[in-house]
C-alpha cells in the first residue's frame, strides 16, 4: 500500500516496498541533497503533515505550484517541490478531496498524479532531479506499481524514450501488460546497458566468460543476482 493513502498503516515494514518511497512523506531527500541539486539544496522545503504549519505552507505551495506548472515545466527540482506538497498535504488533511479544497479547489486529479510522483522511489527521483527523467515523464511512470514502475523508468533513461512513449507505455501496463512486453512489442531492448569497467576488471571478466563458455552479461549478471540476493 502506498505511503501516500491516509489510511494506510503506519508500520515501516508495510510501507518501505522497493518501489515505493522509503523517506517520510514531504520530506526533502533528493532535494536537499547537494550533489543533485548544488547550492539550491539549502532551500529545499520539508513539508511535515504532522505540522500544522507545515501543512499550512503545503496548501500555499501546491496553490502556487497550479499556477505555475507550465512555466515551470523543465525546473525539475521546483515539480519535486511541488510534488512533495500534493504529497504532504493529503497526508496532513486526510484526502485527496479535503486537499483540492485546502489549497484552493486544486483539481483533485493534479493533487494525485503529483503525489504519486513524490511516492516513487528515491533511486527514480534522483534522476528526475538531476533532470534525467523528465517530471512530466515520471507523472506516467508513477502510474504503475510495483517493478513495472522501475523498469519504465529505467527504460526511459536508456533509451531517451519521450514523454508521449512513456505515457503510452504506462496505458498498456495499467492496462494489464508487463513492462518487460510492452517495451520488446515497442522495439526496446530492456535489460541492455553499456557499462566502461577498469581495464582489470574488463581483463577478468572476458577470461571468466571465456571460460565458462559464456556471455560477458551472463557473469555480471550471475554475480549482481548472487549480491542483491545476501
Amino acid at each position: 500500500m502506498s505511503e501516500l493513502d491516509p489510511e494506510g498503516p503506519d508500520d515501516a515494514a508495510d510501507q518501505a516496498a522497493t518501489t515505493d518511497r522509503r523517506e517520510r512523506v514531504g520530506e526533502p531527500v533528493v532535494r536537499a541533497d547537494p550533489e543533485i541539486t548544488g547550492e539550491r539544496a539549502s532551500d529545499a522545503v520539508d513539508f511535515d503533515p504532522d505540522d500544522p504549519e507545515s501543512v499550512d505552507l503545503a496548501a500555499e505551495t501546491l496553490q502556487a505550484f497550479v499556477d505555475s506548472e507550465k512555466l515551470d515545466g523543465d525546473d525539475s527540482v521546483a515539480m519535486l517541490r511541488g510534488a512533495a506538497a500534493c504529497a504532504a498535504l493529503v497526508r496532513g488533511v486526510g484526502s485527496y478531496r479535503a486537499a483540492a479544497e485546502r489549497a484552493g479547489d486544486a483539481p483533485i486529479s493534479f493533487i494525485r498524479k503529483w503525489a504519486r510522483v513524490h511516492d516513487l522511489p528515491q533511486s527514480v527521483r534522483r534522476h528526475v532531479a538531476r533532470g534525467d527523467i523528465a517530471p512530466s515523464a515520471a507523472k506516467h511512470i508513477a502510474r504503475v506499481e510495483g517493478t513495472e514502475r522501475l523498469d519504465l523508468a529505467w527504460a526511459t533513461l536508456d533509451h531517451d524514450l519521450t514523454v508521449r512513449e512513456v505515457r503510452s507505455l504506462a496505458s498498456e501496463v495499467g492496462s494489464g501488460t508487463s513492462a518487460a512486453a510492452a517495451l520488446r512489442e515497442s522495439g526496446v531492448e530492456s535489460g541492455s546497458v553499456d557499462l566502461s569497467l577498469s581495464q582489470e576488471a574488463y581483463r577478468e571478466l572476458r577470461r571468466e566468460a571465456s571460460m565458462r563458455n559464456c556471455e560477458p552479461g551472463d557473469v555480471v549478471t550471475e554475480a549482481l543476482e548472487d549480491r542483491y540476493a545476501e
